[in-house]
């Protein structure tokens, strides 16, 4: 394919309709994906630092939160990868919403899109994306 056939494609109301369809399709999943790990690891994570948390509210240090999420690493690593996919998800899709998607994910996006339609009905994106 030549840009010359890209660039009549990208003129196709129904490819950039779906095109938009599987990008908020994406940004759904992506919010879907942070909410579970809230849901799920963060109240385990908190759980196991309630020890930690109670003595932060009578005593509050940093050398105390230092300490005590240094005792519990793997709560520390829990939280800290909740936080971080929501940051990153939060910038993502702030980029997107200020500068517009970037060409190379706008073209992942067309293949992706160009798939579903090649597979057809069995897709099981298909009925989420061409109506």
């Amino acid at each position: 394919m030549d840009q010359s056939d890209n660039h009549v494609e990208n003129k196709d109301p129904s490819l950039t309709q779906q095109v938009e369809k599987l990008h908020q399709l994406t940004v759904y999943g992506r919010w879907c994906f942070v909410g579970c790990l809230w849901l799920t690891v963060a109240p385990i994570c908190l759980w196991n630092l309630r020890t930690e948390i109670a003595l932060w509210q009578q005593y509050f240090t940093w050398v105390a939160v230092r300490y005590g999420l240094s005792a519990h690493l793997l709560s520390t690593m829990g939280l800290a990868f909740c936080i971080g996919m929501t940051a990153a998800v939060l910038v993502w899709q702030s980029r997107n919403i200020l500068l517009g998607l970037p060409k190379q994910e706008q073209q992942r996006l067309e293949q992706q899109v160009f798939k579903i339609r090649q597979q057809g009905p069995t897709h099981p994106l298909w009925k989420w994306i061409s109506h």
